[in-house]
């Protein structure tokens, strides 16, 4: 038995909530979702902890221009704040390094960060998932008890196709799925809602393709006014009438 499991369950008992945001494909907008989500949900005033585990390539310090702070250690890894957000990523031990893990490796990272990571008191921890349905999902699932997913998918027929699979999984391991989220619609019609609409999850809207999103991302302030993130707030009511 490791005892870094009974660990983890001590390191997360503070956190009400647990939301992992997945959606089995790269290049959808979940490491985007995540880290605005957290960025929304801290500006509504709730304690939120963000943890990047996309450890192929790990964007959420991108995404909010988190640069300059660094965890301390006491009896643990205590993350830094930042924008009222506690952050802590695999780019803390990498720097800008590749991280090519595989198999046990992925576990034992995994096992690791969630083992010395002290969140404290948290309202919200929302970890940014990698894509694939594999270890990392499966990992999670096991390691933190309570997570609840949130999916992001684009109309994309791969995206859909993939997205369902991982939708299929959660819902045969009965993981709470609190949300669907169409990223990057294009002007043509989407029927997005309708191909999903087996599993029985909440849809919650699509967010048009923004062309200027990008000269947002390292800018908390530029990104905290895109369409993105005004439709990431009306999330947030809808996770907050949960609680």
């Amino acid at each position: 038995m490791d005892p870094r499991l009974t660990i983890i369950d001590k390191r997360l008992e503070k956190i009400k909530r647990l939301i992992a945001v997945g959606g089995g494909k790269g290049g959808i907008g979940k490491s985007l979702t995540a880290s605005t989500l957290a960025l929304s949900l801290s500006n509504a005033g709730y304690k939120v902890g963000l943890l990047d585990l996309d450890f192929c390539s790990p964007s959420a310090h991108t995404i909010l221009g988190i640069k300059g702070v660094y965890p301390e250690e006491e009896k643990g890894i205590i993350p830094p704040e930042i924008y009222g957000i506690r952050f802590m990523s695999i780019i803390y031990y990498t720097e800008d390094n590749p991280s090519p893990l595989r198999g046990i490796d992925i576990s034992n990272t995994i096992i690791e960060l969630l083992a010395i990571t002290q969140w404290g008191e948290l309202d919200f921890l929302i970890i940014d998932m990698p894509p694939g349905i594999g270890d990392s999902i499966l990992d999670t699932i096991r390691l933190m008890k309570r997570v609840e997913f949130l999916i992001v998918t684009t109309q994309s027929k791969i995206a859909l196709a993939t997205v369902k699979k991982v939708l299929q999984l959660l819902t045969e391991l009965k993981i709470p799925i609190i949300g669907i989220l169409e990223n990057m619609k294009l002007a043509r019609a989407s029927h997005t809602e309708e191909q999903l609409k087996e599993f029985n999850v909440p849809f919650w809207g699509t967010i048009k393709f923004d062309e200027n999103l990008e000269d947002s991302l390292g800018d908390v302030n530029k990104l905290s006014k895109t369409d993105f993130s005004q439709h990431i707030n009306k999330i947030v009511k809808e996770i907050k009438c949960k609680n």
